[in-house]
């Protein structure tokens, strides 16, 4: 951005981009082409974190299984996670291709195919979820405790999935298609509906009934269906970047498989660090429900602070995918090179944060003394692997965008899966060092994921790939 602007100009040109006004990222300053992009999806992201600390801020006030039952919960989730991510990076990279292409009219029918593929996977999960709740909690090593109070919380939240991956799936595509305000508008009003129900259905505030953690369960679940209702909405009024108009309503198979043939590289990379996630609460269970509290405590401060990166990255994706379909691909890789910068100062400086005042963050939610010590452990360590991930989180969301969902799925598998755990399992467990060598794993598996996305991207290999 020019540099003799004044403060009100700047706010100006913050203003005019959560409205949506600034939409050229294909040409022009490079550095306003990722703010006008990066604000917004920052902002969307900051709001999705807000959610998941307030979230964890009221059930933690309900007792250590509770927090426990979230915890493994969500590990289970995140594989349902990692195929809506999948397969909503697939959507975004061919919407943006087509955006940057000058065919948006094209993009409305590739949506609604995905909704297609979502659907079918996520009838799956339901029955799966609402049937062994119970089971899968065990099978995560939760005690009978912890089964007893999250079993409902589980089940509901498996039982209706689809809305979440309804809500990646179009945030996605308005990303993709650099409608990336419109993205921030959804979650303010799902986010903002679910921390508003949180307390009231969890404690019974006012007139509403009190659920406990079943009531954080259903706050999930109204807020967001609010949020995919507005997406429909937008997506199919017209005024937009993206229509899904009534000709796009059937289905077309070699959409569909295009869709999942790029697909299966994001599903199968975030797969990889899904489970990884899932071992790695499974190995902090052999140490009891306090660790497994605090750790679920510390990976939420850690998501809240990645996401805004999180949204800078997906800014990233969004001008690769652009900036390629408008044969500018020297224009997409300095973005990227510049956007990792940007996100490894912001990640560096809370990083310190993390260092310095670890037991503080931690003790907002739970003053038991052993929680707040592992919690401000896993803090800590994985805190120092935070500048290098920055870039191998801008540069991974960089190959997905270009629609090479290849290269960063084979990185992930050997980071997380040939380093990661077994060195986490065999430091924590087999040396008896505890976890802290899950710590230690997993900040070392951030370097090694960060050095060897830069060395593949400037192989420069992302540019020739076609979706």
């Amino acid at each position: 951005m020019p540099h003799n602007k004044s403060i009100l100009d700047y706010f100006k040109f913050f203003v005019r981009t959560i409205r949506g006004k600034e939409k050229n990222i294909t040409s022009g300053n490079i550095n306003k082409a990722i703010f006008v992009l990066a604000i917004p999806m920052i902002i969307e992201m900051m709001m999705e974190s807000i959610f998941a600390i307030v979230d964890i801020f009221f059930v933690s006030k309900i007792g250590n299984d509770a927090v426990a039952a979230v915890g493994f919960t969500e590990s289970v989730i995140v594989i349902l996670f990692a195929i809506a991510l999948g397969l909503s990076m697939s959507v975004m990279a061919m919407v943006s291709r087509r955006v940057g292409e000058k065919k948006p009219e094209q993009a409305g029918s590739i949506v609604f195919q995905g909704m297609v593929i979502m659907f079918v996977v996520s009838v799956v999960f339901a029955i799966v979820g609402v049937s062994y709740a119970e089971e899968i909690l065990a099978l995560m090593g939760a005690s009978s405790e912890v089964i007893s109070k999250g079993s409902g919380f589980t089940r509901i939240l498996l039982g209706c999935n689809l809305i979440i991956m309804l809500l990646f799936l179009f945030n996605s595509a308005l990303r993709g298609a650099g409608d990336a305000h419109l993205a921030l508008r959804t979650l303010i009003l799902a986010n903002g509906l679910n921390i508003f129900l949180d307390p009231m259905l969890i404690f019974g505030i006012g007139f509403f009934p009190e659920l406990g953690l079943k009531g954080a369960a259903i706050a999930t679940t109204i807020g967001r269906s609010i949020g995919v209702l507005y997406q429909i909405f937008v997506l199919s009024n017209g005024k937009n970047t993206i229509t899904i108009l009534k000709k796009h309503l059937k289905i077309e198979w070699p959409i569909i498989k295009n869709i999942i043939r790029i697909s299966l590289g994001g599903v199968g990379q975030y797969m990889i660090g899904t489970l990884s996630w899932m071992f790695l609460m499974r190995i902090s269970a052999e140490f009891g429900s306090q660790v497994v509290a605090g750790y679920t405590i510390s990976i939420r401060i850690i998501m809240f602070t990645i996401l805004p990166a999180w949204g800078m990255a997906s800014a990233a994706a969004t001008l690769v995918g652009q900036n390629l379909g408008a044969k500018e691909p020297e224009r997409a890789e300095k973005s990227v090179w510049r956007t990792a910068h940007f996100c490894m100062v912001y990640l560096g400086i809370i990083s310190v944060f993390f260092l310095l005042f670890g037991e503080h963050f931690i003790t907002l939610f739970r003053t038991d003394p052993k929680v707040v010590a592992i919690g401000a452990m896993s803090l800590r360590y994985i805190g120092v692997g935070y500048v290098f991930f920055a870039y191998g989180m801008v540069i991974g969301m960089a190959f997905n965008g270009a629609g090479d969902t290849r290269t960063p799925t084979i990185i992930n598998f050997f980071s997380y899966w040939v380093l990661q755990l077994p060195l986490s399992y065999f430091l924590a467990i087999h040396l008896e060092i505890g976890p802290k060598g899950m710590f230690i794993a997993v900040a070392l598996a951030i370097v090694v994921l960060a050095t060897a996305n830069i060395i593949f991207f400037k192989k420069g290999k992302w540019k020739k790939v076609e979706v």
